[in-house]
């Protein structure tokens, strides 16, 4: 009995070493030197401190700010620790509901505003975390920003022209722009102009 039982116990021991330590130590380590800013979590740093993370949206519901997708996540808007879309189908009520009063909100809030309203501005994502919207989202709601921030449309177009990603290797994905790093954008464009008036 003790001739089988140590060496299945030696071989535990010696996989949790391999793949409990060390493999994690090992890819971690390769990370940080390949991709320091992917591995700790893509944070966008703003006067030295941690204000977010390029991979997690964030909730903006001020007119100055640009919307990002709706997100379906419990307690909270874009609450990682939730991640999870509604799961309801096209053709449930409660999801045509919510479309329409997404719908009446972005009208409310704009209501000179005639063009299409994108999908991914009434829609939430699979994960509820997703932290870009459509070049058109973006589109739609430039007005809306520039008047709240007393801006001119072509200054605020100029800056999603600037924080608009394009695919992947160039092939892979659709263009997008996200929204956190739009928003912090603005504000540094605004504190600017505020400077710049009062010199």
């Amino acid at each position: 009995m003790t001739a089988l039982i140590r060496p299945a116990v030696s071989l535990f021991l010696l996989l949790t070493a391999l793949t409990g330590v060390l493999y994690p130590l090992a890819v971690t380590g390769i990370a940080q030197v390949l991709f320091p800013a992917a591995a700790s979590g893509s944070l966008i740093v703003r006067d030295g401190k941690p204000v977010g993370s390029a991979l997690i949206g964030q909730s903006f519901t001020d007119p100055k700010y640009f919307w990002g997708r709706p997100s379906a996540t419990s307690g909270q808007p874009y609450n990682g620790a939730a991640s999870g879309g509604s799961n309801l189908g096209p053709l449930n009520p409660a999801l045509v509901e919510a479309v329409k009063e997404r719908i009446a909100a972005l009208q409310a809030a704009d209501p000179d505003n005639q063009r299409p309203i994108p999908g991914d501005l009434v829609t939430a994502s699979g994960s509820g975390l997703d932290p870009h919207i459509s070049p058109a989202a973006a589109a739609y709601q430039v007005g809306r920003v520039a008047r709240a921030r007393r801006m001119e449309v072509e200054r605020v177009a100029i800056l999603v022209a600037r924080n608009t990603e394009g695919r992947q290797f160039g092939f892979l994905g659709e263009p997008r722009v996200n929204v956190f790093a739009l928003n912090l954008a603005l504000d540094t464009e605004g504190l600017s102009l505020r400077q710049g008036g009062a010199e």
